[in-house]
């Protein structure tokens, strides 16, 4: 998810210098929702995969 959001971050960049501004603005805000979910289920993820995980 983190690709996707870099990928929408460079869409954003390259349409604002195009001068595209509704598709630059809706890109940059898309990009945004998807860092942050990333960065939320990262968190989760790294959070709950610890498991009790014990040695034989």
């Amino acid at each position: 998810m983190f690709r996707w959001a870099i990928i929408f971050a460079v869409v954003a960049l390259v349409a604002a210098l195009l001068g595209f501004g509704g598709i630059a603005g809706l890109s940059a805000d898309i990009a945004k929702i998807l860092l942050v979910i990333a960065a939320v289920l990262f968190v989760v993820a790294f959070l709950f995969g610890r498991g009790r995980r014990t040695l034989p």
